[in-house]
């Protein structure tokens, strides 16, 4: 992901690459590295360095639930504003950084998925949910993701909780054989996650009601699928003040 952030600001005229990060490939052209032309922009080893001395107004960051929390804070220290694409962050982390961006009078955002296609599924699930309650999601991504469910998919449970009153689906005298056969309980319905090699990223969301069933499915091929979200994400955050949490809200 951070490879096609830099082709994604170095092919864009409003956009400048000034820093980039990554300890495995310090002293790297950051656009070479990326598999496009030089960009005169060395890759180094330590984020705040990168920051202090590059600059920049934005982060970028596709890390990990581990990495990210502190990369975040760190930016906002330095009155750079996170753009976070990294899942799995707590709601209490989500509240700390408002608070921090409030702080420094700057914005931030933190998108479980940037995927414009992604985000209409959502929408659209929370728009089925209100005439069919009965649902579960599965959803698919590669064997090395860490979290599960997805960021995706719980947000795609929070927004169709908003419009489905709580119950428990199924036969109230189910009985799992196989601990974790169900998948995962959220308000009343069911989230399961497929983690194989060679699987990118898809969604399903399954409504069920007498005589039909309704399903809305979105598949990811390739990460530059993401980049046109990415790429709103980096401009608007200049505008905001606090943390924005989902790229909806994004949206025109």
């Amino acid at each position: 992901m951070g490879r096609e952030v830099v082709k994604m600001v170095m092919a864009d005229e409003e956009l400048e690459l000034t820093a980039a990060v990554d300890p495995s490939a310090e002293g790297a052209d950051a656009g070479t590295l990326a598999g496009a032309a030089p960009a005169g922009v060395a890759v180094t080893g330590n984020l705040a360095e990168a920051l202090m001395s590059s600059g920049a107004d934005v982060l970028v960051d596709f890390t990990t639930p581990k990495s990210a929390m502190p990369n975040a804070e760190t930016a906002i220290s330095h009155g750079v504003r996170p753009v976070v694409g990294t899942t799995g962050f707590t709601p209490e982390q989500i509240s700390l950084l408002d608070k921090l961006c409030r702080e420094k009078g700057i914005g931030g955002v933190i998108a479980p998925n940037f995927s414009i296609g992604a985000i209409l599924m959502m929408k659209f699930a929370e728009m089925a949910a209100k005439y069919f309650p009965h649902v579960e999601i599965i959803e698919y991504h590669g064997d090395q993701k860490l979290d599960a469910p997805s960021g995706t998919a719980l947000m795609t449970a929070e927004r169709i909780a908003l419009v489905r009153t709580e119950f428990r689906q199924g036969n109230p005298r189910e009985e799992e054989k196989l601990e974790g056969a169900r998948g995962g309980y959220y308000q009343g319905f069911r989230i399961h996650s497929v983690r194989l090699p060679g699987i990118f990223a898809q969604q399903e969301v399954i409504f069920g009601g007498d005589g039909q069933s309704l399903k809305i499915r979105h598949d990811s091929y390739d990460r530059a699928g993401y980049m046109p979200g990415v790429k709103v994400a980096v401009k608007k955050v200049m505008e905001l003040t606090g943390l924005v949490y989902g790229f909806e809200r994004l949206m025109d």
